[in-house]
Formats: structure tokens, C-alpha cells, sequence
């Protein structure tokens, strides 16, 4: 029976059944899954003691968890933080291992409750090296594709089951509003029904609710699944001037109308967690804020799952950070966050939610309601009956179907900005079989930049070795006849390039990898070198502006100069998709998910603005047709 278990898994497994044997007056009608949730759920928290429901309510880091402290303390949850794995490169048998390794740890305890391991799987797994990265959410919002977004859910779900994670901080809902803002990007739209038809992605990574399923009641539909996670609650893509964490303010109408709207459609499709934000509305902290998320998000919506806080996010409700670790507690827990990531400081958490439920500053009640809401996303995952993963999965990490879904993801995601001065004399598609091209810039031969931040690691990096995938340039290189000859230089010289008698060139250049507040940024300019490359390569060649960005920049003074302008957004691991198009083996088909303004004054500019006047509006794309072989 053990045969499709490793070595390190079959002695945990042994390890635990002789570690498990629960106190035989326990009622252990919990582990019957012929019950109903809800009766194994009160049968199972009638026998709870208060610190083992705080410390289901404790989710910790990686670095800090052992499978004693996961046993010792009912550790609810485990969390990848950025940049954190088992080892560089490791392969995804490692990381089965190291999951079950906190596993066994949980299901040693008395009453045996599993813990969820949970990661930020926000384009892809993109934080396991050789996972399929696909598009960033924006670029994944200019192909208008429910459809395709669903799929790359369960292609994400399967990629994270390969490593043993049954649970993913993903998506991002967010409305973003701004594009100063560091994690427009993680956004689909500046338009709310276009975030509203992405949450599909929550069937693609849960599996579609059953038909006669209660609203706001979380489900996962088994083991190729993951709970997903809608994130950040509520208005985190509407700051002011965009910086990250900072205040929305708004109205109530403007609040229902253009940040909550895909809530509900997350709600509806039973989203297993809420992730509250960071940001504050109208100067209310949200991990504070108990109208929205008990009396609203609970009440009003219905949501049955659980809320969890962002990391370290009860600590920044008071400034300087973790000031008065006792009132963020208190004001945390009361305003309704049931699960809280507490990476490194489980101990002093628990210990002081502890005082607090015996010291009556919070009810027990409110304690139920937290633990009851973890276990019930617990039974709907069949964690109790399915805790221990295997290596069963482990061919669906990068594997060749997720690639071409990546690849076709990129195609779609393409929106083309310029072609020709006018429609008579259309630069792309570009002819395969030329003399002599140029492929040149910052991101032409760079996987990093073209995947962005939140790949492998937190912010990112640059070069070709932290994952596998194909840049543009491997793309590019395949696509052209064997006959075009192709000479690539990242910054080359204006005599270089008027002396080479190029027949056409393409300019690969955008933003540097960032993620979160490091993103922040109030010029949106395109980097210097990239400037210099667009001046030096299109002044003296017929040249397509490939700009690799996670949000419309500054392009309108360099605009004629450019024949062709192509905006790539940051499409991840497969390049050779954006080649796929630039030759005419695919149409362009992509629309802008976000208004792409001329100046950066006239930020923040939406569409339905009263001083709207982009550069290119909203919804714009020009298309061209696929070239027929002769």
C-alpha cells in the first residue's frame, strides 16, 4: 500500500501512526467523512481546548515551523515567505517531503488536526523552480479570456499539488486604479467587469461549485484542486497617488461600484479565503476594520470561509510597526481576521490572544467563529482524510501541456499599440526570411526581466538561470528562417547599427523586476538604457518596440520614431509566444485592461473619467491576421 510513497514519506507516515493514537475518549466522529461538515465540525471543536483553538488560528512561516512546534502548539497553518525554500533549485519531490514533513507534526497532536501549507502562486507556482510562469494578471486582462484564465487555475493547482501545497494566495482582485501603484500588475483591469469575468480562475484552481451548493460556503473539488485565496479586501488598487499600503479614499457608492464588485463573484464561486489589505479606507486600517469585513463580508456576503490577515498585516495597524502588539491583537481579531500570519512569532501571538479570551476583552465566541470557519475550509479540502501527499504528481511541474497554455496566454495577451504610419503600410507581421536582422535590448535575452517580480523570488531578478523557460530572443531565433541571419546586441551603437544594413529590428526593453512597494513609482519612465536603445536602434532602422512593463509608461515623445509598438506586458517563461505573433503565425488579438495615459499628470485617469484623454484608450488594440503558409 506504501509503494507510491518515497522513502522520507513512508517513514514520516510510520513515524505518525505510531505517534497518532489519540486518547481513546475522544469522539472521533470528526474523521468519519460520511458526516456532515458541520456535525464534524462541532464534534471535533467540542473537544477543543482554548490553545488548541488559538493555535489553529496561527499561521507561521516555513523557517520558523518544525514538526514539534506544529504538534506542541496546533499550528494551523504553514506559509512560503518570499524567497524561502527548501534549497536552491530544489525539485519537487523536496518540497513534498519538506510539506509533510510539518504535516506529520500536526496529525501527531492530540486530536490530530491537519495544517494547510499555503504560497503565493500568483502567476503560475511561480515560486518552484522549472513551475510554468504564465502572464502577470494585467496582461491575462487584455486577452478578455474567462476561458483561458480558468485553465491556467487548474494549471496552477496541478503545478502546486506537484509540490505537495494544496493551498495558493491567489488571485488578486484587485481594481487597480493607478498605475503608479507597485502591484498594478497583480491586477487585472482598471475596470471592474473585467476583474469580475478573471475570478474564473477560482473554478480553474477549486474546481466548479456543485449547482446546489449554499452561497459563500468555501469548496474545493479534491486532490488536482487548491483553496484559492481573494485578495487584498478591500480597495488596496485605490490609494492615493498609488502608493502601496497607503489610503483609499472613497465613497461608499465608489467603494461597491469599483473595488468590491469581484468579491462577489469570488464569494459566489466559493473562494475558500479572504486576504484582508494592508491599505486603509477613508483612514481605517482594513486589518481593523470590522464593518467591512465582519458586519459586510461575513454578514452582508455571506462568506463562509475564513479571512486572513497579510504578512505581519495586525502588526502594521499601529505606527512604528508592532508598537502594541496586545491592541493590534485585540483590534484584529475583534474586527473579524480569523487566520493570522504570524511568521516568526507564533509564541508571543498566542500567548497574548490567550490573556486577552481570559481576561474577557474577547469573547470565546469570537474564537469559534475564527477556528470554525479554518476547519470548515479544512473538511471541504479533504485534509483530514487525504493529509499526507505523495509524489503522484510531480511530472505536472512545468510540464509540456501547462507551457503551450503559458505560450498561448502570452499570444493572447499582446496588445498591439502601432503598426505603420497607417493601415496601408503595416510593419508586422515581420517576414520570417530576411538578409540580416537585429534583435536588441535590456529584455530581449533576459528571462527574469521578462517574468517580473514574484517569480522564484520575491522581487524578482534578472538572467537566465533562476528558472527554465524561453526569452524572446530563443523565440525569435526559432521563428525566422534558417536562412536570417541574426546579430543580437543589448545596447548597440547608432554606427553599428547604420552600418550593418539590418532589414528590419526589434527593440526588447521595459521595467526591472520589482513587486509590492519597491514598485512604486511616480514617473513611469522607461530606464535610461532602454531609451537610449529605442534612439540609437530606430532612427536608422525600420524598428517594432517590444516594451516588457507591468503597467502602461511614459512612451508618446519617443512614439514616432517607433514603426511598430508592441506592449508585451511581463508574459513569464514562454517567450517564444510573443515571437508567435511579431511573425504572423498568430493574429494580435489583445486589448488594453488599462488606459495608457500621455503624461504622467494626468494620472490617475480611468475610463469614464470627465477629464479623460489617453494615448491610447481603454479597450484599444489593433489586430492583424494570422500569414498562411505557401
Amino acid at each position: 500500500m506504501f509503494s507510491r510513497y518515497s522513502a522520507p514519506i513512508l517513514g514520516l507516515l510510520l513515524l505518525c501512526a505510531s505517534a497518532c493514537g489519540q486518547d481513546s475518549k475522544l469522539n472521533m466522529l470528526y474523521k468519519d467523512p460520511n458526516q456532515p461538515i458541520n456535525t464534524r465540525i462541532k464534534v471535533l471543536m467540542d473537544q477543543m481546548t482554548l490553545t488548541e483553538k488559538i493555535g489553529q488560528m496561527a499561521q507561521i512561516d516555513r523557517r520558523a515551523a518544525t514538526a514539534e512546534i506544529m504538534r506542541d502548539f496546533s499550528i494551523g497553518s504553514v506559509l512560503r515567505g518570499g524567497g524561502s525554500v527548501p534549497r536552491k533549485h530544489a525539485a519537487p519531490e523536496e518540497w513534498v517531503d519538506m510539506v509533510n514533513g510539518f504535516q506529520t507534526g500536526s496529525l501527531s497532536s492530540r486530536l490530530g488536526i491537519p495544517m494547510i501549507y499555503g504560497i503565493d502562486a500568483v502567476h503560475g507556482h511561480n515560486n518552484v523552480y522549472k513551475a510554468t510562469v504564465f502572464p502577470h494578471n494585467i496582461g491575462l486582462g487584455a486577452t478578455r479570456d474567462k476561458d483561458l484564465v480558468k485553465r491556467i487555475g487548474a494549471a496552477t493547482a496541478l503545478e502546486a499539488r506537484a509540490t505537495g501545497i494544496p493551498y495558493v494566495f491567489a488571485p488578486c482582485i484587485a481594481v487597480c486604479r493607478d498605475p503608479r501603484w507597485g502591484r498594478c500588475y497583480e491586477s487585472y483591469s482598471e475596470d471592474p467587469k473585467v476583474v469580475q469575468e478573471m475570478t474564473e480562475i477560482i473554478s480553474g484552481l477549486q474546481g466548479d461549485i456543485p449547482a446546489n451548493s449554499t452561497k459563500g460556503v468555501p469548496y474545493v473539488g479534491g486532490n488536482t484542486k487548491v483553496a484559492a485565496c481573494a485578495k487584498h479586501y478591500v480597495g488596496d488598487s485605490g490609494t492615493t497617488k498609488g502608493i502601496n499600503m497607503n489610503n483609499t479614499v472613497t465613497n461608499w457608492h465608489g467603494l461597491l461600484s469599483i473595488h468590491m464588485p469581484p468579491y462577489y463573484n469570488s464569494i459566489i464561486k466559493g473562494v475558500s479565503t479572504v486576504m484582508v489589505s494592508y491599505s486603509s479606507l477613508n483612514g481605517v486600517k482594513m486589518h481593523a476594520n470590522r464593518q467591512l469585513v465582519t458586519k459586510f463580508l461575513k454578514g452582508t456576503l455571506k462568506f463562509r470561509g475564513f479571512v486572513i490577515s497579510d504578512w505581519q498585516g495586525i502588526d502594521k495597524i499601529t505606527y512604528p510597526q508592532h508598537a502594541n502588539y496586545t491592541y493590534s491583537i485585540l483590534t484584529g481579531i475583534r474586527a473579524g481576521i480569523d487566520m493570522v500570519m504570524v511568521p516568526l512569532n507564533h509564541t508571543e501571538f498566542i500567548d497574548i490572544l490567550t490573556s486577552l479570551v481570559n481576561n474577557n476583552f474577547i469573547p470565546v465566541s469570537r474564537i469559534d467563529d475564527a477556528v470554525r470557519r479554518i476547519l470548515r475550509v479544512k473538511f471541504s479540502m479533504g485534509l483530514f482524510e487525504n493529509p499526507i501527499a505523495d509524489h503522484s504528481f510531480v511530472d505536472q511541474l512545468g510540464s509540456q501541456a501547462h507551457r503551450d497554455l503559458a505560450r498561448e496566454a502570452v499570444r493572447k495577451s499582446l496588445v498591439l499599440l502601432k503598426n505603420g504610419e497607417n493601415a496601408d503600410s503595416p510593419v508586422l507581421p515581420l517576414p520570417k526570411k530576411a538578409s540580416k536582422i537585429l534583435v536588441a535590448g535590456s529584455h530581449a535575452n533576459n528571462l527574469g526581466f521578462q517574468c517580473g517580480g514574484w517569480t522564484i523570488t520575491w522581487q524578482g531578478q534578472g538572467g537566465n538561470n533562476h528558472t527554465a523557460g524561453t526569452t524572446i530572443f530563443n523565440g525569435i531565433s526559432t521563428a525566422v528562417h534558417p536562412s536570417t541571419e541574426i546579430s543580437y546586441g543589448e545596447s548597440p551603437d547608432e554606427d553599428f547599427v547604420k552600418s550593418n544594413n539590418f532589414s528590419y529590428a526589434v527593440v526588447v526593453v521595459g521595467e526591472p523586476p520589482y513587486a509590492e512597494s519597491e514598485g512604486d513609482n511616480s514617473n513611469l519612465t522607461i530606464p535610461q538604457q532602454g531609451l537610449d536603445t529605442i534612439k540609437n536602434v530606430c532612427g536608422s532602422v525600420k524598428c517594432v518596440v517590444v516594451l516588457v512593463s507591468g503597467r502602461p509608461l511614459v512612451i508618446q515623445p519617443y512614439l514616432n520614431s517607433i514603426d511598430a509598438l508592441v506592449a508585451a506586458w511581463l508574459p513569464g517563461t514562454e517567450g517564444n509566444g510573443v515571437a508567435d505573433v511579431l511573425f504572423g503565425d498568430y493574429g494580435f488579438t489583445g486589448k488594453l485592461s488599462r488606459t495608457w495615459f500621455k503624461t504622467i499628470d494626468q494620472l490617475p485617469m480611468n475610463v469614464g473619467d470627465s477629464h479623460y484623454d489617453p494615448l491610447f484608450p481603454f479597450g484599444y488594440g489593433l489586430t492583424t491576421e494570422p500569414v498562411t503558409s505557401s
